[in-house]
């Protein structure tokens, strides 16, 4: 029996695309929370398989020619999965490079841009010495999230999935769609990509797979405004060590 895959994991959107490929791919594995709250990514275990000090991460026991390997970035480790399993790859070369294309879509756009508009108009200080500065940020990642939102929705017209049949490049862009009402978006306004998100939220194994992150995000609840100032400094406050 195949020993399970260790998930290095939070429940964040980058996190909830391994954890949906693995339950798509019916592949065995076993999640080792990261508590990004507490500064667990920063661990010298954890860095030694992130040296960006980023989940998630994995380590396959059976990697290539039976021995572990450690993967970092969760697109590579999307496209690893998808190689082992054989599955949601696309079903040639032409059809691959489509999945490889709206992977890396998301991994340099929809991901960064989708983060950095939840950041401004969620996480920004609300006293700063200009405060200009945060209202432009907010403006600028915004727009720049629903412009992507409205390339999606193109791509998505006429089509179930982005790139032909489901996909590991639907896998890594559904969970970035997820938290579209704190970035000021409005669904009804990207229609193809409404009825896109509703279909895949609808898959067993993706329901699965947020039971998991529920189960994990419990164990990150802050108990007072200390605590959750310490857990911003954390995730916010990083600089070159």
């Amino acid at each position: 029996m195949a020993q399970p895959i260790e998930v290095h994991y939070w429940p964040t959107p980058n996190g909830h695309k391994v954890t949906i490929a693995l339950e798509e791919m019916g592949l065995p594995y076993a999640i080792h929370p990261v508590n990004i709250g507490k500064g667990e990514q920063f661990q010298p275990e954890f860095l030694a398989i992130s040296p960006n000090n980023r989940m998630p991460a994995i380590v396959d026991p059976d990697g290539p020619g039976g021995q572990p390997v450690s993967i970092f970035e969760s697109g590579a480790i999307l496209q690893y999965l998808a190689r082992k399993s054989g599955q949601f790859y696309g079903a040639d070369e032409r059809n691959r490079i489509e999945v490889d294309e709206w992977l890396f879509w998301q991994m340099a756009g929809l991901g960064p841009m989708s983060g950095q508009a939840n950041h401004f108009r969620n996480y920004a200080p609300t006293v700063t010495p200009d405060q200009r500065h945060v209202a432009y940020g907010a403006i600028r990642y915004s727009n720049e999230a629903n412009r992507l939102y409205g390339v999606l929705n193109k791509r998505l017209a006429g089509r179930d999935f982005i790139a032909g049949d489901y996909s590991i490049a639907d896998m890594a862009c559904w969970p970035w769609i997820t938290p579209w009402r704190g970035m000021g978006i409005i669904l009804e306004e990207f229609p193809h990509l409404k009825a896109w998100y509703e279909r895949i939220e609808g898959r067993e194994a993706v329901k699965r797979a947020l039971v998991h992150a529920e189960s994990v995000r419990s164990l990150n609840l802050a108990t007072s405004g200390r605590e959750a100032d310490e857990q911003r400094r954390i995730l916010f406050g990083q600089r070159a060590r």
